[in-house]
Formats: C-alpha cells, structure tokens, sequence
C-alpha cells in the first residue's frame, strides 16, 4: 500500500507545484510595483484576467486541484500510517500540506474569485492581488518541504 501511496504524493504533489508555478507567472507582475500604493491597471487586468480564467470560466476543472490536494493529504496520512513510517518526515509534510491547503481554501481561492470578477475598487484589486501573490509563495514553500521530505525518505 505504501507504493501506491508514495506515488499518489508524487503526482499530486508534482501537479500542485505546477499550478502554483502557473499562478506565480501571473502573480509576480506585483513585485515589480511593491512600492507603489497601487498596481498599475494593466498589471491588475493581466492578473484579473487569469484569475477568471481559471476560477470562473473553466469551471469545473478547477476541481482537480481540489481532488490532487486531498489526495496529497489522504496518501500521506497512509503513509504515515505504514510500517516503515518515518515520525519527523511524516510530520513535515503533513503539517506543510495542512498549512498550504489550508491557506488555499481559507483564502487564496475566494480572493481569486473576487480578484477575478473586478468588481472591487483599484485599492482592494491591489490588496488582492498581493496577498495572493504572498499566499501562493507560502502555498509554494509548503510543496516545495512536501517534496524534499519525500525525497529524502
């Protein structure tokens, strides 16, 4: 059971890796203007657009994502749960995807949504896109420790 497990965590956590790299290539644009009270308005449509994109129009295949993130957590809890289970490795990443999976559905996705629709003023579209800039980062990191602990094993 654990082979199948440990390849469960491989493509979901590969597949995760890729779709927050496809958000960043969007996201990154506010670097460039973090000392700007707001983003430009070309930048925050760039970004608006995507998120449409990808939380409205393509609907549903925005739930693969929430399929490949409960089955990172569901194979890792199997993982843990086999013989030869290592405590320190299981804990990270578990605790990292929890983090990472729990940021998304907490906030990334609904501010997505709200960032995609542009019917927030110039200030909030900023604030948003952001924050979700920061947040898919930190969603990053936490796939990026799922990863290396996995290798490691």
């Amino acid at each position: 059971m654990s082979t199948i497990a440990e390849r469960l965590i491989s493509a979901s956590n590969a597949f995760l890796i890729a779709v927050l790299w496809f958000d960043l290539m969007f996201d990154v644009q506010v670097i460039r203007h973090r000392n700007a009270s707001l983003l430009p308005t070309d930048v925050l449509d760039s970004i608006a657009r995507y998120y449409k994109r990808v939380t409205t129009d393509a609907f549903p295949m925005g739930r693969l994502v929430a399929v490949a993130m409960l089955t990172l957590f569901v194979s890792l809890i199997v993982r843990a749960a086999s013989e030869d289970a290592t405590l320190l490795i299981d804990v990270l990443s578990i605790g990292a995807t929890v983090v990472a999976v729990g940021l998304a559905l907490a906030r990334v996705v609904r501010d997505s949504v709200r960032l995609g629709a542009q019917t927030e003023t110039q200030e909030v579209q900023t604030r948003l896109a952001r924050g979700i800039c920061r947040d898919h980062f930190i969603c990053l990191a936490g796939m990026l420790v799922v990863f290396v602990t996995q290798l490691v094993r």
